[in-house]
């Protein structure tokens, strides 16, 4: 078990808190215990523990068998972590020659560690990013959050089209067959077909002079969120 440090809260609050932010980052999704069991990678007893100790400190509120809600602290804190590992995971990239799909593990240590000295030399250093590779928004030092309004393409008709704004990083294979098919951040996609009872779509990637078509299904498709043109 981790230790708390003095003058901060455990690593594994940090994370928790971190969890149950980004989980109604982009859905709204109702935090559950059994929903921190899956993300976190820890027992029933353990979740139970942290929720108690994070309720005790005023970071969550938490009734019986209710969903986790983070508190306006607790809601600061994940801001704060999130700003950390979404920084370092863009730094990976930018400066180290990462691949987005491998930056995700390497930001969860690091972020613990990085002194705010050494953070904001690595923003200063980036140009002050407002999105790290994936999309999410990096939020600024004052806890400014600067999200898109967009959607995911999912949920596009066909003969929709929309620029690609967020790809969720939850699964690194595939981030891989995203990038071997050139479905990239600000690309255009446009939804030329849907075949509801296959479960997939066939979109165009690029633009009009420059495009390709790809087959996806809607499993993947739910990874891509876009801004509607």
């Amino acid at each position: 078990m981790v230790e708390e440090r003095p003058g901060r809260v455990s690593v594994a609050a940090e994370d928790c808190v971190k969890v149950i932010y980004a989980a109604q980052e982009w859905d709204d999704v109702a935090v559950t215990a059994s929903y921190l069991r899956s993300r976190l990678g820890v027992g029933a007893p353990a979740v139970s523990e942290m929720v108690r100790r994070l309720n005790d400190q005023g970071l969550v509120t938490h009734e019986r068998y209710g969903p986790v809600a983070l508190t306006e602290e607790g809601t600061v804190l994940a801001l704060r972590m999130l700003r950390r590992h979404r920084l370092v995971e863009t730094y990976l990239v930018a400066e180290l020659g990462y691949s987005w799909d491998e930056v995700h593990d390497e930001a969860e240590q690091l972020e613990h560690v990085v002194s705010d000295r050494m953070l904001e030399r690595m923003s200063e250093r980036l140009g002050h990013p407002v999105r790290d590779p994936h999309g999410d928004p990096i939020p600024a030092a004052d806890g400014t959050v600067l999200r898109p309004r967009a959607v995911r393409l999912s949920e596009l008709s066909a003969g929709e089209s929309g620029t690609v704004a967020r790809i969720s990083d939850d699964e690194p294979e595939l981030l891989r067959y995203f990038t071997a098919n050139d479905v990239t951040l600000d690309q255009r996609i446009e939804v030329l077909r849907r075949r509801p009872y296959a479960g997939s779509a066939t979109l165009l990637i690029g633009t009009v002079d420059v495009a390709t078509e790809l087959e996806l299904t809607d499993v993947a498709a739910a990874a891509l969120w876009v801004v509607r043109e």
